[in-house]
């Protein structure tokens, strides 16, 4: 059965729902009869359909097998026009479901927030929600793809995470006072796995105000990658000049954090005046 595009102006993830829908009728199959091929619950598949859930690139792929032919990938295609509108841009995908996931080290350094991979639901949410001109929508979109990356942290095999945050990070407010006490108690949770280590970086230190980064050690030797950050669009790279140029600006970062029982302290000293 070949996939035809559905006209009409719906958003992607209401397309993506709707022909889906559309096909699997079609081909007289039950929600639990795709659910099975997915691998996934018929509350699930409902979702989809419904354009209340984000597809994954999995979902994706194995409804092109399940409904298209020669190869076709129109429903991974759509999924890449949700994903680069409300779920976050297109080029920072590639770092989400290929890069974070199957790392074997994490180092990240943030001046200004707490790093997205540690934020609480709430904590995300006020970020995305004072976006300009962005949609309720948008804002629910995003804030469930920034905690599905949290599944990370539960893999059979986590990566070693290394986070460095400014000092002032942890004073300022993003929401409610209960939001920030949330946030930090999470902070403070995760810090106690042993694949997870904390900083708090002196606000004196003047070579982390550049940005924001990340950088990925990877496994099967292939080279580190960095995600550097700004307002318009971040950097995602590999090459060996800028891979070693942000490696020394982390360790420059690093040299004004406080040890690991230090910075403990002081996110705990600063959750209790978030009252």
């Amino acid at each position: 059965m070949s996939v035809e595009p559905f006209p009409g102006p719906e958003s992607p993830r209401t397309r993506f729902g709707a022909e889906m829908r559309r096909l699997r009728e079609a081909a007289q199959l039950s929600q639990a009869a795709v659910a099975a091929r997915l691998g996934c619950t018929q509350t699930q598949v409902s979702r989809l359909e419904g354009g209340t859930r984000t597809p994954s690139r999995s979902d994706a792929e194995r409804l092109d097998r399940l409904f298209g032919k020669d190869g076709s990938t129109y429903f991974s295609d759509l999924r890449r026009r949700l994903i680069s509108r409300p779920g976050g841009p297109i080029w920072f995908e590639g770092w989400v479901e290929e890069i974070e996931p199957t790392a074997l080290v994490l180092r990240s350094w943030d001046p200004l927030l707490i790093p997205g991979l540690l934020q609480t639901e709430p904590y995300a949410r006020h970020i995305f929600s004072l976006e300009p001109q962005i949609t309720a929508e948008e804002v629910e979109e995003r804030t469930e793809a920034r905690m599905r990356r949290r599944n990370v942290l539960d893999r059979r095999n986590p990566p070693l995470i290394l986070v460095l945050i400014d000092a002032g990070v942890l004073k300022r407010q993003v929401g409610e006072p209960e939001v920030m006490r949330e946030q930090l108690g999470y902070l403070l949770e995760v810090a106690q796995r042993s694949t997870v280590s904390i900083q708090v970086v002196d606000p004196a230190c003047l070579p982390g105000l550049a940005g924001p980064f990340m950088i990925a050690e990877l496994p099967d030797g292939r080279p580190d990658t960095v995600h550097a950050d700004s307002p318009v669009q971040g950097q995602i790279t590999s090459g060996h000049e800028f891979v070693a140029s942000i490696r020394k600006r982390y360790e420059a970062i690093r040299l004004w954090a406080y040890p690991e029982h230090v910075s403990r302290k002081m996110i705990e000293e600063a959750r209790q005046k978030w009252t």
